[in-house]
């Protein structure tokens, strides 16, 4: 620690990480139980990601912003499990507070473009039920990878604009924090400086991931509507299923978000704070792309048929012409918006 202008306070180079350290006597069970949910979520949005880009069934739009998705939860989980599961091995984990400060900033920027993200997918799926006929015009390729890149912008700079406000603070301590990663109230803690100017600028600023959920909200009010009108209940269990993902992937997604920073901090402890958190940082990964692969025929078929190519050799052989192979044999026509 260094020495400050301010009497006897010290500011604080590392930053040490509790962690599980509270349940020793379980610390395998954790280990093995978060180490396998890290490795098969990389493992499926890994495989969601290469089944888009190989089966032209998929190259749509909807499928196009959930590889962006999946990418995205990959990055995510990547940015705090590893540091979680050495956590659970050594008991504590030191960081250093620019490293503390770089962690926090990935967390928020990645959950903000994940708003943008879904609010995209909204959007998409409001063309989709809304307006059927222009929607091949409304949502091509070009508008698709604007979308993407706008989220990426926006999440980034918004949390550019959040770190930014707290490198004016200096931080002496206590030097640990009693988490598994550097979340943003826990920081705020160990600051001997004054914070209601950094948490007022926060919450104004938190405006701007919340507009994207009010856009998916809108989306989903007109969805609804047109849902109503269709005549006919398979006509309407039909243009909702094509909705039904996507509304399960946003309820748990902002569902978590939720149940972790706006539920009364009085009757929220320290490890209800972290199982909470556990549910977006390493179970919401896992459950996004099981959601779209259990729910969603195209993906289990694509899968089918991808297998199929790998086990018949057709990777040896040359891939696209077998794979083309395959799927005029099962009569398709060309990328189609799946409804």
């Amino acid at each position: 620690m260094k020495e400050t202008g301010s009497g006897n306070l010290t500011t604080i180079s590392h930053i040490l990480l509790l962690g599980f350290g509270d349940l020793k006597e379980l610390w395998i069970l954790f280990f093995i139980g978060f180490l396998a949910v890290y490795i098969i979520s990389m493992a499926l949005n890994l495989l969601l990601v290469v089944l888009v880009a190989l089966d032209p069934h998929l190259h749509t739009p909807m499928y196009f912003f959930l590889s962006s998705l999946s990418c995205l939860e990959m990055i995510s989980t990547s940015n705090i499990s590893p540091m979680m599961l050495a956590g659970l091995q050594t008991g504590a984990v030191a960081i250093s507070l620019g490293g503390c400060l770089v962690q926090l900033y990935l967390f928020g920027a990645l959950a903000t473009v994940e708003c943008f993200l879904l609010a995209a997918m909204s959007y998409d799926r409001y063309l989709a039920v809304c307006h059927p006929l222009r929607y091949p015009s409304l949502m091509d390729g070009r508008v698709c990878g604007r979308l993407v890149a706008g989220c990426w912008v926006g999440g980034l700079l918004f949390m550019g604009m959040v770190s930014l406000s707290l490198t004016a603070l200096s931080f002496c301590g206590p030097r640990e924090i009693d988490h598994y990663f550097c979340d943003y109230q826990p920081l705020l803690g160990l600051s001997c400086t004054d914070t209601s100017g950094v948490q007022k600028a926060t919450f104004f600023l938190s405006f701007i991931p919340a507009s994207p959920f009010l856009l998916t909200v809108a989306s989903y009010m007109c969805i609804a509507w047109a849902v109503l009108r269709v005549p006919s209940a398979l006509g309407k269990c039909k243009t909702f299923s094509t909705c039904s993902s996507h509304l399960t992937v946003v309820t748990l997604f902002y569902g978590t978000l939720v149940a972790i920073y706006m539920s009364p901090r009085a009757s929220t402890g320290l490890n209800s704070s972290k199982a909470l958190s556990l549910l977006y940082t390493a179970i919401t990964p896992l459950l996004n792309p099981l959601v779209y692969s259990l729910r969603n025929q195209e993906v289990s078929k694509a899968y089918r048929r991808v297998a199929r190519m790998v086990s018949s050799g057709g990777y040896a052989t040359g891939w696209s012409p077998g794979y083309h192979r395959i799927l005029e044999d099962e009569g398709w026509k060309g990328p189609q918006e799946v409804v």
